[in-house]
């Protein structure tokens, strides 16, 4: 359904859009998608971070489990 839109549609949306809209509220709702996008690479590089960090091996055993072996 969406493969036929072409150029002249995209056009014509972003034509609809800003004028339902108005420059300065889509300009501000860009900027809080950016804002949203950099957290969220920021966020993915923090939690790869952190599985690199936990990545050593640690023994959890308890101690009175390590005393009877």
């Amino acid at each position: 359904m969406l493969n036929n839109i072409g150029l002249p549609g995209l056009l014509l949306i972003a034509v609809v859009v800003l004028v339902l809209f108005g420059r300065g509220k889509i300009s501000s709702l860009m900027g809080e998608v950016g804002k949203g996008i950099t957290a969220f690479k920021k966020g993915v590089k923090d939690g790869s971070d952190e599985i690199e960090n936990d990545r050593q091996v640690r023994d959890v055993t308890p101690a009175e489990e390590k005393d009877k072996a």
